[in-house]
């Protein structure tokens, strides 16, 4: 009974990590995209209006990359510079984490 109580806690925690990446929560990051991207980015893809890019299914490292140069402004955009120069690394990894995970 114990082994199979230790098993268990081993595949919880497996399954934990399975859902971050680079130690990222995907669930922060569902939070922050909803506040922040998904009115232009829409979650699995931007309104038929909007000529913003879907972000869903983005690669982890390019998202948490373009976040971080619009946020140091080595990236131009009027836009995103004002929206990302309010992200921590923190939010930066998190919402790249988020997106990355889902289906386009």
């Amino acid at each position: 009974m114990r082994r199979v109580a230790i098993s268990g806690i081993m595949l919880l925690g497996l399954y934990s990590l399975a859902l971050s990446a680079n130690g990222a929560s995907i669930y922060a990051g569902q939070e922050r995209a909803a506040a922040v991207c998904a009115q232009c980015h829409g979650i699995k893809k931007p309104s038929a209006d909007a000529p913003f890019p879907s972000l869903a299914g983005r690669d982890f490292t390019y998202l948490k990359l373009a976040l971080e140069q619009y946020r140091d402004k080595t990236r131009r955009s009027d836009i995103m510079n004002a929206i990302a120069g309010s992200l921590t690394d923190n939010d930066i990894s998190n919402v790249a984490a988020y997106y990355s995970k889902l289906k386009p």
